[in-house]
């Protein structure tokens, strides 16, 4: 008898057990400082978690004060790939265009930051502090900032990319003299989607001036600010504002913005969830 009640014991624990385990939701978000902290805001928003006092832009899962969920922090270029393993995940817009091909369509996003959240984050381009006042720092700016690139933001990316520009110029700085720029060339380090993309419009616009736009392609995030600043790029166009204050502040950089072109709301993707409904929403 006692080794029938000993056996029901450890049955009920072992199901309990399995239940807890199961009843764990696992949520994916960037490991990097920002970027990790703008996920786990967004999740207090909503009210998934919520977080330590004082937490702020620095935030980290040790911050996150929550019931059966288990923050996973992972790459930002790698979500995507985890995410048929997590029940959800927080991802920036850029790697879901990256990642069609898995079957990940933006409007599928089941939360997203609310306007006064990802504004602030502007993705910007940038150059080496002492080539900020240059003429073809001048062209290259004008050129991003256009309406041709707004409009093709626009058209493009149905929202999921936003243009910051709000008075577009026609693609030219009327300052610069175009004829002795003509025969140079910028090369601009970017990541694929949509930064890359999006330069394909202002390489149409630079070449009109016969000024060459050579987009180096990179798809992580550590290789484009050192690029800039050791003169192997000439801009780099990847990155917001804090995570460039963050490169700057750790390796003692001179990689400066010259514009603010668009921004990227981040959003909350189902894995092997398809709603919210596990979340109690």
């Amino acid at each position: 008898m006692k080794k029938i009640i000993a056996l029901i014991i450890a049955l009920v624990l072992t199901l309990t057990a399995t239940a807890v385990f199961a009843d764990t939701i696992r949520i994916g978000v960037p490991d990097d400082t920002t970027n990790e902290a703008r996920a786990l805001q967004l999740l207090a928003d909503n009210g998934i978690i919520a977080l330590k006092e004082g937490a702020g832009e620095t935030a980290t899962k040790a911050d996150v004060i929550a019931e059966n969920i288990e923050i996973v922090e992972i790459q930002a270029e790698q979500i995507v790939n985890q995410l048929p393993d997590l029940d959800y995940a927080v991802i920036n817009s850029n790697f879901v265009l990256d990642a069609l091909d898995a079957g990940i369509q933006v409007n599928k996003a089941l939360l997203v930051e609310v306007e006064e959240k990802y504004l602030p984050r502007a993705n910007v381009v940038t150059v080496r502090d002492d080539n900020v006042e240059a003429d073809l720092t001048k062209a290259l700016v004008a050129a991003v900032r256009s309406k041709q690139v707004k409009d093709y933001i626009e058209a493009t990316y149905a929202g999921a990319v936003l243009s910051v520009v709000d008075d577009p110029t026609d693609g030219y700085d009327p300052d610069v003299d175009y004829d002795a720029l003509a025969g140079q060339t910028i090369i601009i380090a970017a990541t694929p989607a949509p930064h890359a993309q999006i330069l394909e419009i202002v390489k149409e616009i630079l070449a009109a001036k016969n000024i060459t736009l050579d987009i180096k392609v990179f798809t992580g995030y550590t290789e484009e600010n050192p690029a800039v600043d050791a003169g192997d790029a000439y801009a780099n166009y990847f990155q917001h504002q804090q995570y460039l204050d963050d490169y700057n502040a750790e390796n003692s950089g001179h990689v400066v913005t010259v514009a603010l072109v668009h921004t990227e709301p981040m959003g909350l993707y189902g894995g092997k969830q398809a709603d919210l409904s596990p979340l109690g929403k």
